[in-house]
């Protein structure tokens, strides 16, 4: 795996066809961005988030630069610790412990290039899958806020999680 910056003409369109419906884009991104994602709106909200919050936008890729997952972090050099945001895996290889290992290949990622010594993310407790896979990844329910966000007729817990590097 690699992992290099986000480009927006090259990068898109994967990310765009990962998101299968509109649960699974709620899920990843709690309606940050439209959905169905739009080119325009997706790109927008990352530049906001670059100029507001210091994110940095990533796309994780195999040793051919076929992209493998994308994601958006923030590194705090105050405290080095790093923020972890809209991490997406390419939808087709899902269920195979990819996942886990590329969260595994970003922490390390994080902590030798950016000297990040704690790794932060949120996930929403309906994300069941995605919580398994950061706790394979080493992530430790950090605490919970029940009924912090509504999709349609559910109601969702968000799950704060950290990993010390």
């Amino acid at each position: 795996m690699k992992i290099r910056k986000y480009i927006i003409d090259k990068d898109y369109y994967f990310i765009s066809n990962w998101i299968q419906n509109e649960k699974t884009h709620y899920l990843w991104c709690a309606g940050r961005f439209e959905y169905p994602l739009k080119y325009e709106n997706f790109n927008s909200v990352l530049n906001t988030h670059n100029r507001d919050y210091n994110d940095t936008a990533y796309m994780v890729t195999d040793n051919d630069d076929c992209p493998l997952g994308f994601f958006v972090c923030s590194v705090n050099k105050l405290d080095n610790s790093g923020f972890l945001k809209f991490i997406l895996l390419n939808n087709k290889l899902r269920g195979n412990g990819i996942g886990t290992s590329m969260v595994k290949y970003i922490s390390d990622y994080l902590s030798s290039d950016k000297k990040v010594s704690l790794l932060k993310l949120v996930v929403f407790d309906a994300n069941k899958p995605a919580r398994k896979c950061y706790e394979k990844a080493g992530f430790v329910l950090e605490n919970e806020e029940r009924n912090a966000f509504m999709f349609k007729d559910e109601m969702w817990g968000r799950c704060r999680m950290v990993k010390l590097l």
